[in-house]
Order: C-alpha cells, then sequence, then structure tokens
C-alpha cells in the first residue's frame, strides 16, 4: 500500500510541476475525473488510491507515462506523437497546434528554448511572406503529396497561403518572447536551396519572375537573421525588438538532427525529429539529460556569434549569402538533399 501511495504522490508531483503556476491541478483533476475537490485532495495525498480508470484519463489527458515512475532500467521510452495517426497532416492543423504549443511555453514564467538547427527554424520562414509561400507549397506538393498542388506551378498570386501565414506570425511572435540558443551549420540553408533550385531546374516555378522573387526574400530573410544575431535579440522586420534574446552558435563539424530542447520553470523537455515536419516529444528524465548534455557538448566546441565574434560571424554569413547568390546566378545547387 505504501509503494503504490508512493508512486502516486510521485505521478501527481510530476504533473504539477509540468502546469503552468496559474493552472490550479486540484481545479482540473476535479473537472477531469468528475469528482469533487476533497475527493480529488484526499487522491493527491495518497489517502484514496486512484483507480485504473482514473489513471487511464490522467495519463492520456497529461500525456504521461507510467513507466517513469516505476524507475525500470530499460532502454524502452514513452515520446508524445502528434499527427501520428493522421494519414496526411494537413499544414493548417499543424500550424494551429504549433501556436498551441507556444503559447502554453510562453505561459511559464521563465522559458528558454534550445534549437540544434540541421535545417531553418520553421518559424523564420514567416518573417517574410513570399519565402514562406514557397516553403508552405512545398510542404503541400512534396511532403504531404497533397493532390490539389501535385500538377500546380507556383505563383504567389495564387499561392500566398494568406491565413498561414498570419498564422505563421503568430507563431513567431510567441517564438520571438522566449530566450533561444541556437546552434546552426553552414548545412542548415542546404535544403531550402536545393528546393528551390530543383523547382526551377523541374519547371514548377511559373515563371523566371516568381523565382527571383523568392530567392531574393530567403536573401534578406538571411540578411534579417544576421541583424537578430548582431544584436543579440530577436526582433520581427519594421518592428523593432522583442522581448527574447538569441545566442547564436556555429559548429562547422558537426550536423545533426532538428531538435528542439525547453526550459520551463523547473521542467525540461526534448523534441526530436520524425516524418519531416513532425516532432517526437519527452520529459523522461534520462531521455532529456542526455539530450542535453549531448547539446551542451557540442556548444562547447561551437563559435558563438552573437554580439561578440564579428569576424566570425560576418564569415559564416557572407558564406550564407555566397551559396544564396550561386543559386540566383545559375537557379541550380550543387547537389539535391532531403528535404
Amino acid at each position: 500500500m505504501s509503494e503504490n501511495n508512493d508512486l502516486q504522490q510521485q505521478l501527481f508531483k510530476y504533473i504539477r510541476q509540468e502546469l503552468p503556476p496559474h493552472i490550479s491541478l486540484v481545479d482540473e483533476l476535479s473537472e477531469l475525473l468528475e469528482l469533487s475537490v476533497d475527493s480529488v485532495y484526499r487522491r493527491i495525498r495518497g489517502e484514496k488510491l486512484i483507480s485504473m480508470s482514473e489513471l487511464k484519463k490522467i495519463c492520456e489527458h497529461y500525456r504521461v507515462s507510467v513507466d517513469q515512475f516505476l524507475h525500470l532500467e530499460n532502454e524502452t521510452l514513452i515520446f508524445h506523437a502528434p499527427g501520428l495517426n493522421v494519414i496526411s497532416q494537413d499544414l493548417s492543423e499543424y500550424m494551429n497546434k504549433m501556436h498551441e504549443y507556444f503559447r502554453h511555453f510562453n505561459s511559464f514564467q521563465s522559458k528558454q528554448i534550445f534549437y540544434l538547427c540541421k535545417d531553418i527554424p520553421f518559424w523564420y520562414f514567416f518573417l517574410y511572406p513570399e519565402i514562406a509561400a514557397f516553403k508552405l507549397f512545398f510542404w503541400e506538393r512534396t511532403v504531404n503529396n497533397n493532390p490539389a498542388f501535385t500538377s500546380s506551378r507556383f505563383s504567389l498570386e495564387e499561392h500566398h497561403f494568406a491565413d498561414c501565414y498570419k498564422l505563421g506570425q503568430q507563431i513567431l511572435e510567441l517564438h520571438n518572447k522566449m530566450n533561444s540558443i541556437e546552434l546552426w551549420n553552414l548545412e542548415s540553408i542546404h535544403s531550402t536551396i536545393n528546393q528551390i533550385a530543383y523547382y526551377k531546374d523541374a519547371g514548377v516555378f511559373r515563371n523566371e519572375d516568381e523565382f527571383d522573387k523568392v530567392v531574393s526574400s530567403f536573401s534578406i530573410l538571411l540578411d534579417h537573421l544576421e541583424e537578430q544575431t548582431k544584436t543579440g535579440i530577436k526582433s520581427l522586420p519594421g518592428r523593432g525588438l522583442s522581448a527574447g534574446t538569441i545566442e547564436f552558435y556555429v559548429n562547422e563539424l558537426i550536423l545533426g538532427n532538428n531538435t528542439i530542447l525547453l526550459k520551463l520553470d523547473d521542467r525540461k523537455t526534448a523534441m526530436v525529429t520524425y516524418n519531416i515536419l513532425s516532432y517526437l516529444s519527452t520529459s523522461e528524465e534520462r531521455f532529456v539529460t542526455k539530450t542535453f548534455d549531448t547539446f551542451n557538448s557540442l556548444l562547447k566546441r561551437s563559435t558563438l556569434i552573437s554580439e561578440t565574434g564579428e569576424k566570425e560571424r560576418n564569415k559564416f554569413f557572407n558564406r550564407l549569402r555566397e551559396k544564396t547568390g550561386e543559386l540566383k546566378r545559375s537557379g541550380s545547387a550543387v547537389q539535391y538533399t532531403g528535404s
């Protein structure tokens, strides 16, 4: 009985730590389990054991695995995988979910995001409408295999994705309120360059002007990221500085996968990509600790180019511009890689 009590109290302690400070665990559980406040308190204090049906409801609602409280020393983990049961990922639903995530992140008093960038982070494409429209078109046509786009040629007039762009700007605003540490590599822009080049070679752009507008938009996106890196503070074009700070690191030797790590008050979470756009997430202590350790180890072998490090910063962004310039001059990339 005491062992069950201990596990039950660990479960509720974990859930309480996961919730933003302004959310009442007792009120939420009372509504979720359809119990009185007094009954909930007795379960939280361990005076009454929760039933299997109550445990199921709690674990499903808070996306918790019981395994982590049993202290099983194995290599099996439970991840949350949004979109796993969806045949085709609707972009508006995907972005609404991301918007929901960032609103949740910002509900914490202390919030910090760490990003290992194999590619440019999703939200940065919404700095400018032309490159955002191209990426949304690419995801619909090539990643989602949306039949509505299969035979379409890209046109900014026809494929402006106004609603998604507006939502993307909102996601970017929420992201900009968080402090960030980003770890980049020269390869981080290659997938976008290759996508643009491939569509150019395949005749997917409606005309040369559409191609030029997308490349120019991508170029000024890099300019904005450089300016943001120079100040060490996030910003939006034409709207000044935001509240969040950014530490921008470059590692020219190691290219990992897209990984997001979060510190939300005392809580830590790891998110890794699967299926190109989707993320697996977990707060399992062993996995999160190991992933943070790897990230910090990479940082020690990387160069900080935000605020200080002007020479290295200019060198890095000039090399990115060279690659973009080659794309504009030739309309082709050196090689085509994944998305």
